[in-house]
């Protein structure tokens, strides 16, 4: 969550470069942290809800921002509208996750994985045309909230 944080807040002073590590650094410990909680015996319904949390901080609004103050900005209301569908996917996504019972598969594009994603592109933001990104954003968010299932690995 505080990654996810850090990466807001660098975005709303212009330093992406820095959201983007902040956001690959989210990436990295939300990789181990359910790992550990195991591992540890610490495994909690606050800690599911806290680690949901921290996904749409990270995963959700961080990139959603990131992308828009890159390139979406420049198409006013419609990228704006972009960036919150995504996240409000998002959201969503975490909440049917919370709310399931653990099977061994994911319900929809994990928002770590899309996020990521989104993320990725900002390497090569100025090789698309901005325009891709109308299409990018709610592709992904759909993908979130579909109904396709994912092993978990």
């Amino acid at each position: 969550m505080s990654f996810g944080g850090a990466a807001i807040m660098a975005t709303l002073h212009e330093y992406y470069s820095y959201s983007v590590l902040f956001i690959f650094i989210a990436a990295l410990l939300d990789r181990y942290d359910g790992k550990v909680a195991r591992a540890l015996g610490q495994v909690s319904e606050l800690g599911k809800q806290l680690d949901s949390m921290s996904d749409i901080i990270s995963f959700g609004v961080a990139p959603a921002l990131l992308m828009y103050e890159v390139v979406l900005v420049d198409f006013g209301f419609v990228g704006m509208m972009m960036a919150v569908l995504f996240i409000v996917c998002g959201a969503m996504r975490l909440a049917r996750f919370n709310i399931s019972e653990a099977n061994g598969y994911f319900t929809g594009l994990p928002i770590t994985a899309a996020g990521t994603f989104l993320t990725l592109t900002y390497f090569a933001a100025y090789t698309f045309h901005p325009a891709f990104y109308l299409f990018l954003f709610p592709i992904l968010a759909l993908l979130m909230i579909s109904t396709f299932t994912l092993k978990k690995v």
